[in-house]
C-alpha cells in the first residue's frame, strides 16, 4: 500500500492505495464520490470523466497513484459554492439533456473541459469533442442543445433529428 495525496474539488484528500488502484475506485470506494460512474472499464463510455489539473480524464485509465499531488474535479465539485446548479447542470435540465442519467456526469465533465477549451462550440464541434462519452438514451441531441445552451447561444437553430 502506497500513501496518495490530492485536492479533491478543493478539499485535500489522502489514502493507502494499491498500486493498481484506479483513479475511478479510489473516488468512489474510498472517497464515496459515486458520482463519477463506472459504464465499461475500457475507457469507451466516458461515464467516469474527471478533470485532473483541468484536463478531461476517464479515471479508469488512470492509477490513483499518477494523481498524486494533483487537482482532481468530480462531478460533486460542480455546483455553485451556494449548491445551486452551475450553467452546464442547469442547461442539461433545461434542454432534457439526460434520460437515465448513468452518462450525465461524464457529460457534464466533458461539457466543461469542451468550454474551457472552446466556449462557444459549433453542433459539429460540440459532436466531435462527445465521441467519447455513450449514452444509450438521449441520442446526443439534447445533450447538445444543453451544452450550446450553456455556451450562451441561441439553441433554436438546433434542427430536430
Amino acid at each position: 500500500m502506497t500513501k496518495v495525496t490530492m485536492q479533491v474539488n478543493g478539499r485535500s484528500v489522502s489514502g493507502d492505495v494499491e498500486g493498481r488502484t484506479l483513479l475511478v475506485d479510489f473516488l468512489r470506494d474510498d472517497l464515496r464520490l459515486t458520482g463519477t460512474h463506472v459504464g465499461c472499464d475500457t475507457s469507451q463510455c466516458g461515464a467516469c470523466v474527471v478533470h485532473v489539473d483541468g484536463n478531461a480524464v476517464k479515471s479508469c485509465t488512470m492509477f490513483a497513484l499518477e494523481a498524486d499531488g494533483a487537482d482532481v474535479a468530480t462531478i460533486e465539485g460542480q455546483a455553485n459554492p451556494d449548491g445551486s446548479l452551475n450553467v452546464i447542470q442547469q442547461a442539461f435540465q433545461d434542454h432534457h439533456g439526460l434520460q437515465c442519467g448513468f452518462c450525465t456526469p461524464g457529460m457534464v465533465m466533458s461539457a466543461a473541459a469542451l468550454l474551457k477549451e472552446n466556449p462557444t462550440p459549433t453542433e459539429a464541434e460540440i459532436r466531435e469533442y462527445l465521441e467519447g462519452n455513450i449514452c444509450r438514451c438521449t441520442g446526443y441531441h439534447n445533450i447538445v442543445k444543453a451544452i450550446m445552451a450553456a455556451s450562451g447561444q441561441d439553441v433554436g437553430a438546433i434542427a430536430a433529428e
